[in-house]
């Protein structure tokens, strides 16, 4: 039932901009609508390309955000992973706990 209520609800995740939008619902605890304003400011697109697919994936690829390799033609140089993490914390203006463990562990303070 949870996979089936993800998929059904929501905006896709990692296809979109669902992932980003509930990071900051859950940060800085915004409601949904304001959520969705904040991250298109920080990706600097409308709340409209927030949902769609196509739209989402040039800006992901573009802001090394990360893609779905199941979903997305993943090709050398993309982000992946850690390094997508770096970035979305980067970008969202947000502490992410394994980013901030992975620079404490490295010394990158």
């Amino acid at each position: 039932m949870e996979g089936a209520h993800t998929q059904a609800s929501g905006m896709g995740g990692m296809r979109t901009a669902g992932d980003l939008v509930a990071r900051m619902q859950m940060t800085r605890r915004m409601r949904l609508k304001e959520a969705k304003a904040y991250v298109a400011g920080k990706l600097g697109c409308t709340v409209r390309d927030l949902f769609d697919p196509t739209a989402m994936e040039e800006i992901r690829i573009a802001k090394g955000l990360g893609t779905l390799p199941f979903t997305s033609s993943v090709r050398p140089g993309d982000a992946g992973m850690i390094e997508a993490k770096f970035n979305i914390s980067k970008t969202l203006d947000i502490p992410i706990n394994c980013v901030e463990r992975f620079k404490a562990r490295v010394g990158l303070g």
